[in-house]
């Protein structure tokens, strides 16, 4: 198995892609101790990054939002 990509890297649907993934796996219960908190840690990681683009688009939305309140009516 190659190594993942660092989680700062990952798009957002990347990354949401990988969090689906390391849930089954969590679910699934198959794993060592040691490899169920990795896989829990990257999990974080991924749902963090998830959440900085979700943030991102909500702040471009209200910015042109805002924009274009600030517009002169026609």
């Amino acid at each position: 198995m190659s190594e993942p990509l660092p989680v700062e890297d990952l798009s957002y649907e990347q990354a949401r892609s990988e969090l689906v993934q390391v849930v089954q796996e969590l679910e699934a219960g198959s794993q060592t101790l040691e490899e169920a908190m990795a896989l829990w840690e990257r999990g974080e990681a991924l749902a963090d990054r998830c959440q900085q683009w979700l943030d991102a688009a909500r702040a471009r939305i209200a910015a042109r939002t805002a924009a274009a309140a600030s517009l002169p009516a026609p």
